[in-house]
């Protein structure tokens, strides 16, 4: 009997931004260890979510800094992600850069 997964609402979330951060959903559930197919419901259910929300609403000092956090971890974790495919690349070159 095949035990069924369980994601929490945090683990989703991050799941759709890691797949906009790699670009491809395929990357992000290879990544994951998950089926695809529940990233690209969890991005579909996401964009409905975010469309809902009332354009004209103001947010309190508290959301407006989750949403600044937010923002500043998605770019750390860009960051993170090049740095880490250019000391791939680096290791993987004619042993000149091996040693830093």
């Amino acid at each position: 009997m095949v035990k069924r997964r369980v994601f929490d609402e945090a683990f989703k979330e991050m799941a759709v931004e890691l797949s906009y951060v790699k670009g491809s959903i395929q990357e992000a559930a290879r990544e994951l260890d998950i089926d695809p197919g529940r990233i690209s419901k969890w991005r579909q259910r996401h964009k409905k979510n975010d469309q809902t929300l009332p354009a004209n609403t103001t947010l309190t000092d508290e959301q407006q800094q989750i949403r600044r956090l937010q923002r500043e971890l998605r770019e750390a974790q860009m960051e993170r992600d090049i740095l880490k495919k250019a000391v791939s690349i680096f290791s993987k070159g004619d042993g000149k850069y091996s040693d830093l």
